[in-house]
């Protein structure tokens, strides 16, 4: 997948580990929860469990730093609130905003590509 720093989807092909956090999140009563422990509950590595929690802020809040050091996140009080069947919807909305995005990039490329070769063919041949 694209995973250059200009075009890095958040969402797109990453849906179901953001609902599986979620879940986790709920599961624990709602919770402030280190990444590791969000990692544990949603079988996922600790790498990945801290990547989608710290690139999903509109979803996952992070608190201020204990005493101790430790960085904990806890869902938005938007997310908080809605069902596990809109929190879905509402992670497949982004995705598919994030498809449409690379769906019109692809095509402006192709077009340019286009308008190039109808332009410097003539001169060409």
């Amino acid at each position: 997948m694209l995973n250059m720093p200009f075009v890095r989807f958040r969402f797109r092909g990453k849906v179901r580990r953001i609902f599986d956090i979620y879940l986790s999140f709920m599961d624990n009563g709602g919770h402030a929860m280190h990444p590791i422990e969000v990692a544990r509950m949603a079988n996922c590595s600790m790498q990945e469990a801290s990547v989608r929690l710290a690139d999903t802020p509109e979803l996952f809040v992070r608190l201020p730093q204990r005493a101790d050091g430790l960085t904990r996140y806890r869902l938005t009080s938007q997310l908080a609130t809605k069902t596990p069947e809109e929190v879905e919807a509402l992670l497949k909305r982004h995705a598919r905003r994030e498809s449409m995005i690379l769906y019109a990039l692809g095509t402006m490329l192709l077009l340019l590509f286009i308008i190039a070769l109808g332009l410097a063919g003539p001169a060409l041949g």
